[in-house]
């Protein structure tokens, strides 16, 4: 055991939107011994880890509470839309990208009154035009959207949707799966009532957990609202975690050590310092894509800092996966972009990397550029 934990294990740099390049330590903390999960041991590490993922958010352990599940970010999308809508309640989706409009989809398939508010994936929502569709119907029970839009790199106002969500008295839930442990979240200034993500985005741990953090209150409230789905129903897993201290259904065990080693990561770290180290990085993809004359989508001062939409220049020996391959090949990753009407890549700052990892990625792209006799500067019609 000691000679497999001390071995250094091949390190790739992950530009892709998770999971995220991890540290040998969190990697190595899924190698422990067998462990029954209805242990008291067990119950307790969770109870533990429960409570660091509402205090990342700075949320009082009085008001605020998290229920964990076992599968992608889109487990919670599910969970929150199904299990949080009172009977005779809509839901209003505030749409500007592909993770808002999964949740649309979630409405779709639970057969949910809904109504899909969309904006252009480059541009953000107009707050006048949310507030109008609150006022015109006061049957909206449930207000969702997304912090990053992970699709563009888009940061949505969600302080001020969050507002008017609840001065129209709706419930307000916030995709956070690509910003929760990296940019600063405060829950209850930013007028969320629950927010989500996932182990392997801003913790740096492992893919298989994810979680729900949200309002005691309204969990309980929402016992008394129509059940749509078994396992997805937030309230009937938080009231096992009440009861029992344990998942109601077998977690995902080895993953939620590795978890737990990436929330030591995190405190050790510190939310200034892992958001200053995030910015260097995505200081560095800009500093790196200006220098070979890339475009990218989002007005600069509407990203995130972690999502760069990258367009694909107007070259005619432009080929994403050849570039991919060649990257890939050398231990970088980079990914496809997830908008439907323009060709795009994305390079991404999250996990255990830093400036130093997005210059070696940079010389490596270079050459992937140089390889396939891709013009630098890149080339663009429009310029």
């Amino acid at each position: 055991m000691e000679q497999l934990i001390q071995k250094p294990v091949k390190r790739n740099i992950l530009l892709n939107p998770g999971p995220s390049t991890t540290t040998d330590t969190v990697k190595y903390a899924q190698v422990v011994p067998d462990i029954c999960p209805r242990e008291k041991e067990f119950g307790g590490l969770m109870k533990g880890l429960r409570e660091d993922l509402v205090k990342i958010v700075h949320g009082d352990l009085e008001k605020y509470s998290s229920v964990l599940f076992c599968g992608s970010g889109t487990i919670n999308i599910d969970a929150c839309i199904s299990s949080l809508l009172p009977e005779g309640g809509k839901v209003l989706v505030v749409d500007n990208g592909a993770y808002s409009t999964r949740a649309v989809e979630v409405c779709q398939y639970y057969g949910l009154p809904y109504i899909d508010l969309k904006f252009p994936v480059d541009e953000l929502p107009d707050l006048e035009k949310v507030e109008q569709t609150l006022k015109e119907n006061p049957d909206i029970a449930l207000v969702h959207t997304t912090h990053n839009e992970t699709g563009t790199g888009i940061l949505n106002p969600i302080r001020e949707i969050g507002a008017l969500a609840h001065k129209y008295n709706a419930t307000f839930t916030v995709d956070t799966t690509s910003t929760y442990a990296m940019r600063p979240i405060h829950i209850e200034e930013d007028n969320i009532d629950f927010c989500m993500a996932s182990a392997q985005k801003g913790l740096m741990a492992m893919t298989g957990l994810s979680f729900v953090v949200g309002s005691r209150a309204i969990l309980e409230a929402s016992k008394e609202y129509p059940k749509r789905s078994y396992y997805c129903n937030l309230y009937q897993q938080y009231d096992f975690f009440q009861r029992t201290g344990e998942m109601h259904f077998t977690p995902p065990v080895q993953t939620i050590y590795a978890t737990i080693q990436a929330l030591k990561e995190y405190w050790a770290e510190g939310e200034e310092a892992k958001w200053a180290r995030h910015t260097r990085v995505f200081e560095a993809i800009h500093e790196g894509l200006d220098a070979l004359g890339f475009h990218d989508v989002i007005r600069r001062e509407w990203q995130s800092g972690l999502v760069v939409s990258v367009k694909y220049p107007d070259d005619p020996n432009w080929n994403f996966e050849k570039v991919h391959d060649y990257c890939y090949e050398r231990g970088f990753t980079i990914y496809p972009g997830k908008i439907s009407t323009t060709n795009t890549f994305r390079l991404c700052a999250l996990g255990a990397i830093d400036r130093p990892d997005i210059e070696a990625f940079f010389k490596v792209f270079r050459e992937a550029l140089e390889v396939n006799k891709i013009q630098i500067p890149a080339k663009y019609k429009e310029a």
